[in-house]
């Protein structure tokens, strides 16, 4: 059972607290500026496209126009897609250029062909300012198999981005490049997976 706090307990807490805001009012008071973010989510642990997502969402509800490309993933239904072009198409453009992971397709030439094309309609998407946040997801995997040139996705983003979009680039083992570029960047590092217990992929969790 935990002791109650006692009086002396309270203002020494109150006290220390008191110090924390001020100092952290300080810092945030210089924290004025606002810009359009390069960033990136990758690593082994699970979370990447999933908190990219929310940021989508979150877009969504400021009524902020967006827009999502998906590179690797192909034509199983996922609930982030079904939600936005169901209910909010009209704020978030949703394209799945992909279609499958490599080791499903066996077609290199056909995998290159279908990045290549979603390259495209990402360059397309950041180019319009209106578009606040553009979302390319598993982009990382198809910059890992060099089915597209890094930096030529490096140069876009550093030359022709409009100054307040947000682009968000996920998947595993993002170039280096792009790290050094990003303004935000994110491994997430996996400590435990059902997977590895035999436990398949569950709507609601993975899609």
């Amino acid at each position: 059972m935990t002791n109650p706090a006692t009086p002396d307990d309270t203002d020494r807490h109150n006290s220390k607290m008191a110090k924390k805001k001020a100092a952290r009012d300080k810092i945030m008071a210089t924290k004025t500026e606002e810009k359009g973010l390069v960033i990136v989510h990758t690593g082994k642990g699970k979370g990447k496209s999933s908190s990219a997502f929310g940021m989508i969402f979150r877009c969504i509800a400021h009524d902020m126009p967006c827009a999502v490309v998906q590179f690797i993933k192909g034509g199983m239904g996922t609930g982030e897609r079904d939600l936005i072009v169901n209910n909010f198409s009209d704020l978030c453009e949703f394209h799945t250029m992909g279609e499958g992971f490599t080791w499903e397709t066996q077609d290199k030439s056909r995998d290159i062909e279908m990045a290549q094309a979603a390259w495209a309609k990402a360059k397309e998407l950041i180019r319009d300012p209106a578009n606040r946040m553009v979302l390319l997801d598993e982009i990382n995997i198809a910059l890992r198999y060099d089915y597209l040139d890094v930096a030529e996705v490096i140069s876009f983003l550093r030359e022709e981005k409009p100054p307040m979009t947000h682009v968000v680039l996920t998947g595993r083992n993002a170039k280096d490049e792009l790290i050094e570029l990003a303004d935000l960047a994110t491994e997430m590092e996996l400590l435990k997976h059902p997977f590895r217990s035999g436990v398949k992929a569950q709507a609601g969790v993975e899609f």
